[in-house]
């Protein structure tokens, strides 16, 4: 069976390694200039440390948490120098990245196999649902993509040239159409299909639109009737350039919608991807992919330990 979250592939390392070099000079700069060389850890280490972690967008919680863990051990002589305490920074972060539920592969369900895919405009949410498409494909699953952000007629434009460019099936219906028929029409015609997974664009919904949060759960219990168990994923795509903003959306779409996992954007444009380990503490949600450019095939799988020894070493 394809494997939808826990590829690996060594060149897609790489390409996740670039997409945070940007991050990477914001914080390796600072902690190297912090953490280099036989200085003692002492006060004002931590609180410089600190600051550094909070300017990448890691979050006052976050950071708190971190720093807490790390002075617990200089207080027991644990960590007596400035090259174990960085070794510890990594070893604190990767265990923040690494807590999230393990994704939901291996587990069995009906077939196909729904992934609700949601988030507010401008985050890159239709691009992401094109490369996905591109990337399950590649793997050898059958497509289907649900065109059901019926409110503006752009949104299904935009989805049919990137169903052209993966070459997947697209299932629509005009603009103002009510999207849980569209998510109705979409399984049945998978289910005959003998499709593997189903994509569903949803509209660009704000947190803050409680009507179209209503809508989103009339798709969910519309795509349960037809296929038991969906939908089996919900992935919110998040702008990482939008930092703390971006925490805030999620925080809102993980309680209404239900939330599974993180698809992060425009990574490689901004100097403040710790959003990413504040995301995965506070929400105990796993990112899955990251976006690494325009083409069809720049989506990659996040990786906890590359994303940390892209991030420090």
């Amino acid at each position: 069976m394809f494997s939808l979250f826990t590829k690996r592939e060594g060149s897609l390392l790489d390409r996740l390694k670039q997409s945070v070099a940007k991050t990477r000079t914001e914080i390796a700069a600072r902690v190297e200039q912090l953490l280099t060389g036989n200085r003692p850890v002492d006060a004002e280490l931590l609180h410089q440390l600190e600051a550094a972690l909070l300017s990448a967008d890691v979050g006052v919680r976050t950071t708190k948490e971190v720093l807490a863990a790390l002075r617990e051990q200089v207080n027991q002589h644990k960590l007596e120098d400035a090259a174990a305490l960085k070794q510890e920074l990594k070893r604190q972060v990767l265990k923040i990245l690494e807590a999230p539920a393990a994704p939901p592969d291996g587990q069995p369900t009906a077939a196909p196999r729904v992934i609700f895919v949601v988030g507010v405009n401008g985050t890159g949410k239709t691009t992401t649902i094109g490369k996905l498409a591109n990337r399950l494909k590649g793997e050898g699953a059958r497509v289907v993509l649900c065109a059901a952000d019926t409110f503006r007629a752009a949104a299904i434009e935009q989805l049919e040239v990137w169903a052209r460019r993966a070459e997947v099936d697209l299932i629509k219906q005009k603009s103002g159409a009510d999207p849980a028929a569209v998510v109705f029409d979409a399984l049945s015609a998978a289910c005959s299909r003998g499709a593997d997974v189903v994509i569903v664009d949803t509209a660009g919904r704000l947190h803050t639109k409680s009507n179209l949060m209503a809508e989103l759960e009339k798709m969910k219990r519309t795509a349960a009737k037809v296929v038991p168990g969906a939908p089996h994923d919900v992935l919110l795509v998040l702008d990482a350039t939008t930092g703390q903003n971006g925490l805030n959306q999620a925080r809102e779409f993980f309680s209404h919608a239900g939330v599974t996992g993180i698809v992060l954007t425009k990574l490689d444009g901004t100097a403040k991807g710790g959003i990413v380990v504040a995301i995965a503490r506070e929400l105990h949600l796993p990112i899955r992919f990251v976006g690494t450019g325009e083409k069809v095939d720049d989506l990659v799988p996040f990786d906890a330990q590359t994303y940390v020894n892209s991030l420090f070493d």
